[in-house]
């Protein structure tokens, strides 16, 4: 009884552990610049929008550091050192893409590429998955064309349009962009979402989606989700149902084993009360007594008439 409910102990125990990494909720972090080397009159040449959960939480403008708040989500954490951290990486992140932007067209880029002034749209994002594990993504396009995908783990870029090929080839000769938009993607961006997530958590739970829509192109929602969440599922599963059989095995054989040794220990008690000169014969006892000698008295017949006997010469 005592093993039993060790074991089961145990299951629970093992569940809550594989179940575990599904406890936390998934959240993402996103930042979308747009940058506009020419702007018209009234217009900004770089101006962020930040969202969480795609809802719009903040509008910056890196020309005059102005923050606007877009929804409570903004307000609730203005006051927080994060905050202030992440005001200065933004406008930093602007005046470096600003940088980045060709003095022209580039060669045969006009044709791929819808037509007019370039416009740079970059969207950067860090997401905490279900399992609590955090990731992060970088993509750049022109005039609301994706062209190309930054890798924020190993720093490769990836051209997805031709009119992105120019970008890559300019900052794979750049080890200082690239190690700026991986410190900012893996570094800042998650410690923002954790110290952010403080006091967001159940303001997310009871908020509505927001109805703005993003300029730059929306980032493509990690797959692994899914397949983490489905795997832990089917191994806790598995394990559930090796340690209920094993149990319910175990079960059996000790009933087994306990009706064994009862059988045994009762034709034993029997057998000696039978035996025992002195011990008072019931009626039951000398039926059963009767029973066992004819028994044997029948077992050695048959065994004298299987047996030849030998003749003397």
């Amino acid at each position: 009884m005592d093993s039993s409910k060790t074991s089961l102990g145990f299951l629970v125990l093992l569940s809550m552990v594989l179940l575990s990494g599904t406890s936390s909720d998934p959240h993402s972090l996103s930042y979308n610049f747009t940058i506009d080397p020419r702007p018209r009159d009234n217009q900004l040449w770089c101006e962020v929008q930040g969202e969480v959960d795609q809802k719009v939480f903040l509008s910056y403008d890196c020309g005059t550091a102005q923050i606007k708040y877009m929804s409570p989500l903004g307000e609730e954490v203005k006051n927080m050192s994060a905050w202030e951290a992440q005001t200065v990486t933004l406008r930093d992140t602007g005046d470096l893409l600003q940088g980045q932007m060709p003095d022209g067209t580039p060669e045969n880029h006009t044709d791929k590429v819808r037509s007019g002034p370039l416009i740079l749209q970059a969207r950067m994002t860090c997401w905490r998955e279900d399992n609590g594990h955090t990731s992060a993504s970088r993509e750049f396009g022109f005039n609301g064309q994706l062209c190309l995908l930054f890798d924020s783990e190993n720093g490769h870029c990836t051209v997805v349009h031709p009119g992105g090929r120019w970008m890559k080839e300019k900052w794979e000769n750049d080890r200082a962009v690239t190690d700026f938009f991986r410190m900012v993607s893996m570094g800042d961006c998650p410690a923002w979402l954790q110290a952010f997530l403080v006091r967001w958590e159940k303001m997310l739970k009871t908020s509505a989606p927001s109805t703005t829509v993003p300029t730059t192109v929306q980032p493509t929602a990690p797959a692994s989700n899914h397949i983490t969440k489905i795997i832990l599922v089917v191994l806790a599963v598995f394990v559930i149902i090796s340690i209920v059989a094993w149990i319910l095995d175990e079960k059996r054989r000790r009933c087994s084993q306990e009706a064994r040794q009862s059988d045994q220990s009762t034709f034993h008690m029997v057998m000696d009360w039978t035996t025992d000169p002195e011990a008072p014969l019931s009626l039951s006892a000398l039926l059963l007594l009767l029973a066992l000698r004819s028994a044997r008295h029948e077992a050695k017949l048959r065994a004298s008439r299987n047996f030849p006997s030998v003749k003397g010469s």
